[in-house]
């Protein structure tokens, strides 16, 4: 592990008035108070078995993007018994990606996996590629996905930054509820800083991180009479000062037009073939949000226009 202390670390300031606390907690008493609890308590998921392949890795972070773990399982599963190597998902048609999907919500993401597959079955000889900027290459792939599957994959040394870890560091490093909407450069400085110099230990130290954020040190009403960090928090010793940053809107779907979209899809991946354009009036009473819907699913390519007034899942 990593020698130097926390006190090296730059972070983000509290405000303008000067820099956030620092934990006074030296980096290996850190690391080795969060990877004992998460040792203690992490869940079983089947995608950090010992013998999951770095295609069920890659599948579930695709799908743990923005959807909660009780939602992905099931899906998960289901997809890699259907296919259980990139080369066999990259076999069928786009469509067949995004009828399986279900209902797991943005269903771009079905389109941008299957697009993953084909690049790993015709560039890499359908293995998943162990190296981040090659991941980093495939469709669909951005920063936090590559680090993900490099690290938690191949047990490879990269800073690993979503949602969970993000918050956590705020909390805990620099003293605010949460983080700023986007990743800063301080973030990712801090989150370098504190990762382990072992490539084995700095792996499970970022699932460690984001099992946390995950369990204990949640968005809403975290546990932190449970947190192994509670004592050298520095959110805690500032009295936990509430959010002053911009006002955090909550993503609403009734009556969006996703909500209109996720209708009209699921028409179609129940079809199994063409639906006339009678078949998707039906489910959404306004005709102009319901055609803007449409015609937004077809400029993303998850629908088909076969011919006039007849659609289907992209083949």
């Amino acid at each position: 592990m990593t020698s130097i202390t926390a006190a090296a670390i730059t972070t983000a300031p509290l405000s303008p008035a000067g820099p956030a606390p620092l934990l006074p907690l030296p980096l290996p008493a850190l690391h080795a108070t969060v990877l004992d609890w998460y040792e203690a308590g992490k869940r079983d998921l089947p995608w950090r078995t010992p013998d999951a392949s770095p295609w069920a890795v890659m599948v579930s972070e695709f799908m743990l993007q923005q959807t909660p773990v009780k939602r992905v399982l099931p899906a998960w599963e289901a997809w890699m018994e259907r296919w259980p190597t990139p080369a066999d998902l990259a076999a069928e048609a786009p469509g067949e990606a995004v009828r399986m999907w279900g209902r797991l919500g943005y269903p771009r993401r079905a389109l941008r996996l299957h697009a993953a597959a084909v690049a790993i079955t015709e560039e890499h000889g359908g293995e998943v590629p162990d190296d981040h900027a090659t991941l980093l290459s495939l469709p669909g792939v951005g920063e936090y996905t590559a680090a993900a599957v490099a690290s938690f994959a191949f047990r490879q040394r990269h800073v690993v930054l979503d949602t969970n870890v993000r918050r956590v560091f705020a909390r805990a490093v620099s003293g605010v509820e949460y983080p700023a909407q986007a990743t800063t450069a301080a973030e990712r400085r801090t989150a370098t800083a504190l990762l382990p110099d072992d490539a084995e230990t700095a792996a499970t130290w970022a699932v460690g991180v984001m099992e946390l954020g995950a369990l204990v040190c949640t968005a809403r009403g975290p546990e932190c009479g449970d947190c192994p960090l509670f004592t050298h928090c520095a959110w805690q010793r500032a009295g936990r000062p509430p959010y002053e940053g911009p006002a955090r809107r909550g993503q609403s779907y009734e009556g969006t037009d996703r909500q209109v979209r996720g209708k009209l899809l699921a028409v179609l991946r129940d079809a199994h073939g063409s639906v006339e354009q009678a078949r998707l009036d039906a489910v959404w009473p306004d005709a102009v949000q319901r055609a803007r819907a449409l015609d937004g699913l077809v400029a993303d390519g998850l629908v088909e226009p076969v011919e006039q007034g007849v659609y289907r899942l992209p083949q």
